[in-house]
């Protein structure tokens, strides 16, 4: 009884094996490979702030680093060793697409604005038009409804004034948010 349960596990182990063999060679036959077909997604990684062509036009020697800080944001490198210096790194890095670093570092001199050296920075408009992914978008489908395709709805309900007897009137007045002083 055993050898007859032992012959019926071959026999389908051999079938299954040959299904697979045989749907392997049907896909292979087709020129596309598994890697064609399923492919891990991948994220895009960006780190730092982007700092614009503009944003790099409105500096000016002098300016505090409280000024420095509202135009370009907070640095991604602060360094305690170099306390006069703010670094801007920023990367962006998307799959199918060519990774960009740019560069900006801000010398201080007590407190205030000295200089600064980078990366030829872009425009807004530069940097946005770099980020197109590359496909085509398709036609949109118009987003308004005429008359007549609205007359296959029906009107909505009138509103239920049932509940209305259950519902509490609003206070006329609350108490203060403070405790008075005592």
């Amino acid at each position: 009884m055993s050898s007859l349960i032992l012959r019926g596990t071959r026999l389908g182990l051999c079938l299954i094996a040959g299904a697979g063999l045989v749907a392997c060679s049907a896909f292979n036959s087709a020129s596309h490979s598994v890697a064609d077909i399923i492919t891990p997604y991948k994220i895009s990684v960006q780190q730092g702030n982007f700092v614009s062509k503009e944003q790099v036009e409105a500096l000016r020697p002098g300016m505090s680093r409280e000024q420095v800080s509202a135009i370009l944001g907070t640095p991604l490198l602060t360094d305690m060793f170099h306390a006069d210096r703010w670094d801007y790194v920023f990367t962006l890095n998307r799959p199918g697409v060519p990774p960009q670093e740019r560069r900006l570092t801000v010398f201080f001199k007590n407190g205030v604005l000295e200089s600064f050296k980078g990366d030829e920075m872009p425009t807004e408009a530069e940097f946005v038009a770099s980020l197109s992914s590359g496909r085509k978008p398709g036609k949109a489908p118009p987003l308004q409804a005429s008359p007549e395709s609205l007359k296959k709805y029906p009107p909505p309900p009138p509103p239920d004034d049932s509940l209305a007897q259950y519902s509490t009137p609003l206070p006329t007045s609350y108490p203060p948010l403070d405790a008075p002083a005592r």
